[in-house]
């Protein structure tokens, strides 16, 4: 018995009084941070795994059938998750958000990052993408009403500087082209529009149902096609469908899954400092299974990026006056 309700009412209030011992509060915190960190964990990796297998499948399945593969394969893994249990649907006013989730981060975002991975490396695209927190901080500054700090700006300076850099190493190559880069940050900001979209809608919605429309959502946005896919499915290989699938159950079902048990457990601005790791989880598994290394100056530009990502974090000093 975790509690039990005692007594008389005390100032029109039933008191409720917690039997458990001082020990077991703890405890539970404790087993919750370590849920925590191992839903941080997976996200990590699943993720990391996805930029790979995108730049693997790229070669043989066009971006919108892979979009829309990958998303189809999604819902039907969290449809059986969401409708196995009672179920929390939104309201009239979380319908906005969730479109703008599922169209952004689900449907453009798949599509861009796609067609990315057919110009540059996997653990490119991954670096670009990780400017996904600066362009939330820029977002929440217009449409959140917070406020333009010094570091903000300096930060989103460094940061964008890093895509610059990078977009010069691939100029300047034969290892990709421009159009990759600038289709990264596409899905750069589609990422960050679905986590200003998100957050509060995990506030009021349960994690699997919101990560289950935005999947809807987003595969609706890529039926324009749905041709493609039926003739990626009849003329592919055992291995390239078990790909997609991959894709749908793991780092999309799966991670997003995770991520959304995490992000309402969490701060989203301390939480996306997190995915600073996924290109370099990216780079390693690139570099085993696909002999794939980024070129050097991708390394110097994702260096600044993610230092332009920590600077927008400071806080500005706050002076405090001493009274008289």
């Amino acid at each position: 018995m975790r509690g039990r309700t005692v007594g008389a009412p005390a100032y029109g209030r039933w008191v409720t009084v917690d039997s458990r011992t001082a020990s077991e509060v703890p405890t539970e915190g404790r087993r919750t941070r370590w849920l925590v960190l191992a839903a941080v964990a997976v996200t990590l990796l699943l993720w990391a795994s996805a930029f790979v297998a995108i730049r693997h499948l790229g070669r043989d399945v066009p971006p919108g059938a892979l979009s829309l593969g990958r998303l189809l394969v999604a819902s039907l893994a969290l449809g059986v998750l969401v409708f196995r249990r009672p179920r929390t649907w939104p309201a009239r006013r979380d319908w906005p958000l969730l479109l703008l989730c599922g169209v952004g981060w689900f449907g453009i975002y798949n599509l861009a990052l796609n067609e990315a991975e057919r110009r540059i490396d996997a653990g490119t695209s991954a670096l670009i993408v990780q400017i996904g927190p600066i362009i939330v901080a820029l977002l929440a500054t217009v449409f959140l009403g917070e406020k333009m700090t010094r570091w903000l700006l300096i930060g989103m300076a460094v940061g964008f500087a890093g895509v610059v850099v990078i977009a010069r190493g691939f100029s300047s190559g034969d290892s990709g082209d421009m159009v990759g880069v600038w289709l990264a940050v596409l899905a750069a900001v589609t990422y960050a529009v679905g986590v200003l979209a998100q957050k509060p809608l995990l506030g009021r919605l349960p994690g699997p149902e919101v990560t289950w429309l935005a999947c809807v959502i987003g595969a609706v946005v890529c039926l324009p096609w749905a041709g493609e896919l039926v003739t990626v499915v009849r003329d592919s290989d055992a291995s390239t469908l078990w790909w997609i699938a991959y894709l749908g159950i793991f780092p999309t079902a799966i991670a997003f899954s995770t991520w959304a048990y995490v992000l309402a457990r969490s701060d989203a601005g301390t939480l996306t400092l997190t995915t600073f790791l996924v290109p370099f989880i990216a780079t390693l598994i690139a570099w085993a299974l696909l002999s794939e290394v980024p070129p050097p100056l991708t390394f110097v530009g994702g260096a600044l990026c993610i230092v332009g990502v920590l600077l927008t974090r400071r806080k500005p000093r706050t002076r405090v006056l001493a009274e008289e």
